[in-house]
């Protein structure tokens, strides 16, 4: 697919510049998806978040990297030095035509630089800067360094998961919190942006990924404040036995999971005459009363007998012949999905979800998830792969601010930009 101009999405009229790095990637992407021209800054050289694997046909490269190419699509990208006194001036010519500025400093490192909020503000007293850190701006926390997992466990999510028998655990996805964070960030930013339509004033707003995590525990906060017990995923919390929710089948894995009580004779009596159908069920399977079924009470010993047969039906039977043989049934049995599986996902192909985005500097093109919604008047676009290093330079810097092209080289040379 080739770049699409974006002169008639959401956030055409807008221009957002792109300090971030990992944590903050997601907001500049969703919105520059949204139409805004997002012009992503990197230090001369690139920016430390291009190391991140995995890599394009695994060839480590900055220029390679898949989490790079995921994260800043629907951006132009160029390098330039804001530690200088030379690079400071340069952003602030860019600040003058810009609506939005996200940042994932520490907190404090731009106000040294001389451009803080209160700095940006003289320049553009229209600007909305947006920052995004591990604690917030303020706070006894505000200076603590939070990689994923540190902001992860410290916003309790983390201790929601895990076996009953082990130590909480983290959902193995890198920078999962930060992007949380990232899409807040883009919300906070769409709400300063409805204010300053309102009033004329930008505004600085602050997000913290502590903060964005803690606010997902939904009940968790409330059910400890009234019932002083912690909610947790390990097992339901409570569980004296092990109860399989992941079980393997023929290709892969499928979620289920036996109930008792009056629910349970709803949810395990129908898979169980399945299998009966089938000649898979035992008569102790056939036997069993679902309304007795206590986890409290029941050994492990009967759980065992009862997931025994039901191991076997599931690796007797593919994901996809599962969620047909449960659908037709009403049984609460869904596949898990793996990378290929999604890719030839009739619901999303339908829906027109993938997106090909050319790469010519590789030679090939790259499917890549397609935009987070969909509208029907200005919908939200993938318009372009993410840029190579400095790729816009010449673009921005000659054609936007007027530099002369034996300038740029001057500014090359001495790593400003």
């Amino acid at each position: 697919m080739e770049e699409i101009a974006k002169t008639d999405n959401m956030l055409s009229p807008y221009r957002v510049l792109d300090l971030t790095d990992e944590k903050g990637f997601l907001c500049g992407k969703i919105l520059g998806d949204t139409g805004a021209d997002v012009i992503k800054i990197e230090k001369p050289g690139g920016d430390h978040s291009r190391s991140i694997g995995p890599f394009y046909h695994d060839e480590i490269d900055p220029q390679k990297s898949l989490y790079w190419f995921a994260f800043n699509t629907s951006k132009r990208g160029i390098t330039l030095d804001i530690e200088t006194a030379e690079g400071q001036k340069i952003f602030k010519e860019l600040l003058k035509t810009a609506d939005f500025v996200i940042e994932s400093f520490a907190p404090g490192y731009l106000d040294k630089l001389g451009l803080g909020y209160s700095a940006l503000t003289k320049v553009n007293p229209k600007i909305i800067l947006v920052s995004i850190t591990p604690f917030g701006q303020t706070g006894p926390y505000k200076n603590f360094k939070g990689p994923d997992i540190v902001v992860w466990a410290m916003g309790v999510e983390m201790y929601q998961w895990g076996d009953a028998d082990r130590p909480p655990l983290r959902i193995n996805y890198p920078f999962h919190c930060y992007h949380h964070a990232a899409s807040e960030g883009a919300v906070g930013a769409m709400v300063a942006l409805y204010h300053r339509e309102m009033t004329g004033e930008g505004q600085h707003v602050d997000v913290s990924i502590q903060e964005c995590i803690a606010e997902g525990l939904e009940s968790y906060g409330p059910y400890w404040d009234t019932m002083k017990t912690i909610q947790c995923y390990r097992l339901f919390g409570h569980r004296r036995v092990h109860v399989t929710w992941l079980w393997h089948c023929k290709d892969g894995y499928v979620m289920w999971l036996y109930w008792g009580g009056p629910f349970g004779t709803r949810v395990s009596a129908p898979l169980v005459e399945w299998m009966k159908s089938e000649g898979m069920a035992d008569d102790f399977l056939i036997a069993f009363d679902w309304t007795k079924l206590d986890f409290e009470t029941v050994s492990q010993e009967v759980m065992n007998r009862v997931e025994e047969p039901t191991n076997k039906f599931f690796m007797s039977h593919t994901k996809a012949e599962l969620l047909e043989g449960a659908l037709k049934r009403r049984i609460m049995l869904y596949p898990v999905y793996d990378s290929s599986d999604i890719l030839k996902s009739e619901q999303l192909a339908v829906r027109n979800f993938w997106v090909e985005l050319d790469h010519p500097e590789l030679g090939t093109t790259i499917t890549y998830p397609g935009p987070f919604a969909k509208a029907t008047r200005t919908p939200p676009v993938v318009s372009r792969r993410a840029p190579l290093i400095g790729e816009h330079n010449r673009e921005i810097y000659e054609k936007e601010l007027g530099i002369l092209p034996k300038k740029l080289k001057t500014l090359e040379k001495a790593k400003i930009i």
